[in-house]
């Protein structure tokens, strides 16, 4: 099943799109952050950071940040699909060590020595808020809505965050599923070694017409990644690979490592072969620094991740991510019948009445935002 880019990838490095948070939207946004964490206590202080209180004082309070914030968060604007975001300030000093796996970083978050870490997932949660409707997965790290990445022992060689020495194979997040993220948010906590973030859009890729029609056409599931587990005996439904939304713009679906190739005649092969070729050609390598922000829009570009050599020592790379739900996007109606291998989205920003609207439409554009809850 597997068939990822080449370890000896060339990295092309392209112009991205970067904006700066204003020093004063930054300011607020940490102010507020630690305001909410001090008016708290320790309640947050869960593996999941789903405590109504926080969650009221999320909802409540995101208003609060200035105008400035929510033009920096928006999509990203260019075809790239990505934007790095700068100017939010970190402290190395008050993060302690990096955690050896995302278990041991939900509960070191409580450490009162080390509360950058808990502050930054606060923040972030401000930050999504005003981007969108932040996220999680009920089979995904306890169904966190802040997600750490960093790398785990034994986890080295797969396709999944938590490796270091292989190349993280580009991925649309969570291509299995039909209430994947619209706009992903990863944060860095800290990144001494300088490893790359890749991003490449389908908007800069350049194929022939008879390469868009294969693509297009449903033709292979693509699977859940291992962080999901492995054990999935629901029917998996074909999926196309790139299709055109009502603006007549590529959008897609791809995760080569979870997508069974090997099944697929010789033409679509060869056609998604040409695909990850292309990607590799307009690939994007930010090389994120501490408290840089970095947008995927997730309906266009895929990301993964260089190889580097983890040390374990507590100064290994530690990124946060965030799923978004933008409800103003619209995907196609025929994801709405899939029943998503039984994966549950985490979703406590979402309106009620939002989701007893989408339960009651039948007609084909209720399904067509992608934002079913639960399959």
């Amino acid at each position: 099943m597997k068939s990822v880019l080449s370890e000896r990838m060339t990295i092309h490095l392209h112009d991205i799109e970067h904006r700066e948070l204003p020093p004063a939207a930054a300011a607020a946004v940490r102010a507020l952050a630690s305001d909410i964490r001090h008016r708290l206590g320790d309640r947050p202080h869960t593996g999941t950071l789903q405590d109504p209180a926080l969650l009221d004082q999320i909802e409540q309070r995101a208003a609060e940040l200035p105008v400035a914030v929510r033009h920096a968060v928006r999509p990203p604007a260019t075809p790239a699909g990505a934007t790095v975001v700068r100017g939010f300030p970190v402290d190395d000093a008050e993060f302690g060590p990096t955690p050896q796996d995302w278990q041991a970083a939900a509960v070191t978050a409580a450490d009162p020595r080390h509360l950058g870490s808990l502050e930054l997932d606060i923040a972030m949660l401000l930050l999504a808020r005003c981007a969108g409707e932040p996220f999680g997965w009920a089979g995904q790290q306890n169904g966190r809505l802040v997600n750490n990445i960093v790398p785990a022992v034994g986890h080295e060689d797969e396709q999944s965050g938590a490796s270091s020495s292989t190349l993280l194979s580009p991925h649309t997040e969570d291509a299995f599923h039909a209430a994947r993220a619209n706009l992903l948010m990863l944060a860095c906590v800290r990144n001494p070694d300088r490893v790359a973030t890749t991003v490449s859009s389908v908007r800069e890729v350049r194929l022939s017409e008879a390469d868009l029609r294969t693509l297009t056409v449903p033709t292979l599931p693509i699977l859940p990644d291992v962080s999901y587990g492995t054990d999935f005996d629901q029917p998996a439904p074909p999926l196309p690979t790139i299709w055109f939304d009502e603006t007549d713009r590529a959008t897609l679906r791809y995760d080569p490592a979870y997508t069974p190739l090997d099944d697929a005649d010789p033409a679509f092969r060869a056609a998604y072969a040409r695909l990850t070729e292309e990607f590799a050609r307009v690939c994007h390598a930010p090389a994120l620094a501490p408290g840089e922000l970095l947008l995927v829009d997730n309906d266009v570009a895929v990301h993964g991740r260089v190889p580097f050599r983890a040390r374990y020592d507590g100064t290994d790379r530690w990124l946060k991510r965030v799923n978004i739900r933008l409800p103003e996007r619209r995907r196609r109606a025929l994801e709405s019948s899939e029943n998503g291998y039984g994966q549950r989205v985490v979703a406590p920003f979402r309106a009620s009445t939002d989701r007893t609207a989408e339960r009651g439409r039948t007609d084909e554009r209720a399904d067509e935002r992608g934002s079913v809850e639960q399959p």
